[in-house]
């Protein structure tokens, strides 16, 4: 069987949107306009508003790679209007996660973080369904952009759930991707912890980052140089912070002089980063050996190593290749490390330099980033309490307030979702025997105090998956779903002795309550059977109306008359009385307690 028209559109369409999404990630700008060029025009020709948006974020991509944020800013926003014409499925995720790695490229911190929320919680919804390429993208993405967002316990987070969407894809490939990525974030966290001073900490998530990269090593497939040079700039750094300094030296330099020939600007910032901290790690040692062989203090100092120096200008290197390449967040980095290191040399002037430069971009970034934490911890506030005030309100709405039971609007709602072709159904209408008279006799606060007793005592002896409601004054329904009227009668005259035979000492009244209570039932096929709720409840009612006229304190339902002797293979006929009933569903014919609607000779109105 051949794909239609439409199948082979789609699949050209989510080609299209593969190499830009490659083209994106691999920070070749020349490549992504000449991809993009060539994509445009489809994209935007499919009409769907999903394409319209892809359209839309690859635009703002390529304005950021020609210097026109404010264009960029206008593509994004082209993009969201149509995002929220889209299912809340996991590409629409993908698509928010990748539009909040463009707003943090343009420096839009406040809005790639409610980006990133949304996406977030879209890929979590996405996730409880079938593992999909478009959802350990949208992980990926989401982990880049928490990452420049100095997220980092949270981008290592999504890179751990991207990489289990994979692992359960045959593509081998992105299962490589998503190894590489979590090495990575595991090898940046490590990072942060070990300045903190966490070392113990720093060696597991260092260790975790290895443990990946040695998975993606034995994936049957060969990455393209690039994504292997990126993966082996990570190992090293990892053995770095594991402590093993001499073995990721030497693989080091190697990598790092191919990528000097061959690779990106932004790919030589970070091998040029990594070494250059491996670099200082050696020399630290190495001081530190020099001391305590000599007898002094063993204390971490970078001295004036030839190391030092040349991890000095790597730094410098580095923060070029960031700052070129707009990745804000390693560039203040580099700028930190290089005020610790020129301090550590001796070079005090130099350290100044670099500290003030760092003190300066941090304050920008900080005060943007308290302004934002604020804002977000408004609208959180505001959020949660419009959830509170939206739960009480449908409490309020649903549920009866004087007995704690579903009202009749909620009655209402769940007998219009009943399907009444997929079996038998039951409906009970319940009514509290002479209610007027316990508020004429008494008062309104013992009439109360009898609706809740009863509400109380309809609940504790109705079986399970039965539901009560209150549906007006002293009358209540029971829904039995799936329970035919034999099963029925035998289920409300339980309901009807467990009223009658409660303690009704403590009400203060002279008599104690009884229930008088209409069954009916709603059976496929059968043509005289109630087809919509509001019949089966006027059926039920109806009953009700026959109980009370013919005595109060019992239940009535649709068959009756007279038993007589049936063989026990014939079943029941229609005229079968409801002890009848009850004898069938019990399998027994032993005599039934009264307070029965029909006796025998009784004929149903």
């Amino acid at each position: 069987m051949t794909a239609g028209p439409e199948a082979v559109a789609e699949q050209q369409l989510q080609a299209a949107r593969g190499r830009l999404l490659t083209a994106s990630d691999a920070g070749d700008a020349r490549a992504f306009g000449t991809e993009f060029a060539a994509a445009e025009a489809t994209l935007r020709g499919a009409g769907a508003p999903c394409w319209n948006a892809w359209a839309s974020a690859f635009a703002a991509r390529a304005r950021l790679d020609d210097g026109d944020p404010d264009g960029a800013a206008t593509d994004v926003a082209a993009a969201r209007a149509d995002l929220e014409r889209c299912p809340a499925t996991a590409e629409r995720a993908l698509a928010l996660a990748y539009l909040a790695h463009l707003e943090v490229a343009a420096d839009r911190l406040d809005a790639a973080l409610h980006l990133a929320v949304d996406a977030s919680l879209l890929a979590d919804q996405a996730g409880t369904g079938q593992p999909t390429r478009e959802l350990h993208q949208a992980h990926y993405w989401l982990s880049r952009a928490l990452t420049l967002l100095d997220l980092e316990e949270l981008a290592a987070a999504q890179a751990v759930r991207g990489s289990r969407v994979a692992d359960a894809l045959p593509d081998v490939p992105d299962r490589w991707r998503l190894l590489r990525l979590s090495a990575q974030q595991h090898a940046e966290l490590a990072q942060t912890v070990h300045r903190r001073g966490d070392l113990a900490r720093s060696r597991q998530l260092a260790a975790v980052a290895l443990d990946c990269a040695t998975r993606a090593r034995e994936l049957p497939w060969s990455p393209p140089e690039a994504e292997e040079d990126l993966l082996a700039v990570v190992t090293a750094w990892a053995m770095t912070l594991a402590g093993e300094l001499d073995e990721a030296l030497m693989p080091l330099r190697r990598v790092r002089g191919r990528v000097a020939d061959d690779g990106g600007l932004h790919l030589l910032g970070y091998a040029d980063l990594v070494l250059a901290r491996l670099l200082f790690s050696v020399s630290e040692r190495d001081a530190g050996v020099v001391r305590a062989t000599a007898g002094g203090p063993a204390g971490p100092a970078a001295g004036s190593s030839q190391e030092g120096e040349e991890a000095m200008e790597l730094l410098v290197s580095a923060a070029g290749a960031f700052a070129a390449t707009g990745d804000r967040r390693r560039y203040r980095q580099c700028l930190l490390e290089l005020g610790q290191a020129a301090a550590a040399l001796g070079h005090t002037a130099d350290a100044l330099h670099w500290l003030e430069a760092y003190r300066a971009e941090t304050t920008r970034a900080d005060l943007r980033g308290r302004e934002l934490w604020a804002e977000m911890f408004i609208r959180r506030s505001r959020l949660r309490e419009a959830q509170r005030q939206t739960a009480v309100l449908r409490r309020h709405a649903m549920e009866d307030a004087l007995t704690g039971l579903g009202n009749r609007r909620s009655a209402e709602r769940r007998m219009a979702e009943l399907d009444f072709d997929a079996g038998p159904v039951s409906l009970a209408v319940v009514d509290v025997d002479g209610f007027k008279a316990v508020n004429d006799a008494s008062s309104h606060v013992h009439g109360d105090a009898v609706l809740r007793r009863v509400a109380e005592l309809l609940g504790l002896h109705s079986r399970t998956g039965d539901e009560v409601y209150r549906w007006a004054g002293d009358e209540f329904l029971v829904l039995l779903p799936a329970t035919s009227e034999p099963q029925a009668v035998v289920a409300m005259e339980r309901l009807r002795a467990a009223v009658a035979d409660a303690d009704w000492s403590r009400s203060h009244l002279g008599t104690p309550i009884t229930v008088s209570i209409g069954v009916a039932t709603a059976i496929p096929g059968r043509i005289a059977s109630p087809h919509s709720w509001r019949a089966l409840f006027d059926s039920a009612d109806l009953h009700l109306f026959g109980a009370k006229r013919t005595g109060r304190n019992r239940v009535r339902a649709t068959t009756a008359g007279q038993a007589g002797n049936r063989p026990p293979d014939r079943p029941l006929p229609m005229t079968a009385s409801v002890d009848d009933l009850v004898a069938e569903v019990l399998g027994s014919q032993a005599a039934r307690p009264p307070g029965w609607a029909f006796d025998d000779g009784e004929v149903a109105s």
